[in-house]
C-alpha cells in the first residue's frame, strides 16, 4: 500500500448473516463473536519462584442475533427441531462488508444450533419495531479476512 493511503475502520452496521450457505437478512444486532481459553497454572518442582501458564479448554460464547419480527418463521422452525428432540446443527458466518458492500471479514461458526429463541417484547405505549432474538450455540469460530 502506498504511503498516505487511509485505512478506515469498517462500519458496524454493514453486515450479513449466512446459515448453511443461505444469506438471512434483516438482523439489527450481532454479539458473542468471542473466543476465550482457560489457563492452567503449572509449577515445576524444581522452580519455586515462577508459575507457568498452560492453555486449557477453549470456550465459545453463544452468538446472539436480533432482528425485527416478520412473518418469516425459519429461525423458529430451526429452534423447534431442538425442542422436538431432533437438533439440527448448521454452519454459518457473520460477514462484515466494506463501504462498497464487498466482503471484508468473515467469522465462520461450526456445529451451531439454536439454544434460545426470544419473542418480541410487546408494549402498546410505544411505536418501536417488534424485535426477536436467538442464540446460536456452536463449537468454534474461524476468522477469515478477505
Amino acid at each position: 500500500m502506498p504511503p498516505g493511503d487511509r485505512i478506515d475502520p469498517f462500519a458496524q452496521f454493514n453486515f450479513l448473516i449466512e446459515i448453511d450457505g443461505v444469506t438471512t437478512a434483516g438482523f439489527t444486532e450481532v454479539s458473542g463473536l468471542e473466543t476465550t481459553q482457560e489457563t492452567i497454572d503449572y509449577r515445576e518442582g524444581s522452580d519455586d519462584t515462577v508459575l507457568k501458564k498452560l492453555p486449557g479448554l477453549k470456550t465459545f460464547p453463544n452468538i446472539v442475533l436480533k432482528r425485527g419480527r416478520t412473518k418469516n418463521t425459519d429461525l423458529w422452525l430451526w429452534r423447534k427441531t431442538t425442542l422436538d428432540g431432533k437438533t439440527e446443527r448448521r454452519s454459518g458466518a457473520i460477514i462484515l462488508l466494506d463501504e462498497e458492500r464487498r466482503e471484508a471479514l468473515r467469522v465462520n461458526f461450526r456445529e451451531g444450533w439454536l439454544c434460545k429463541w426470544e419473542g418480541p417484547a410487546l408494549n402498546a405505549t410505544t411505536n418501536e419495531v417488534a424485535v426477536e432474538g436467538v442464540e446460536i450455540c456452536h463449537e468454534g469460530l474461524e476468522l477469515v479476512v478477505a
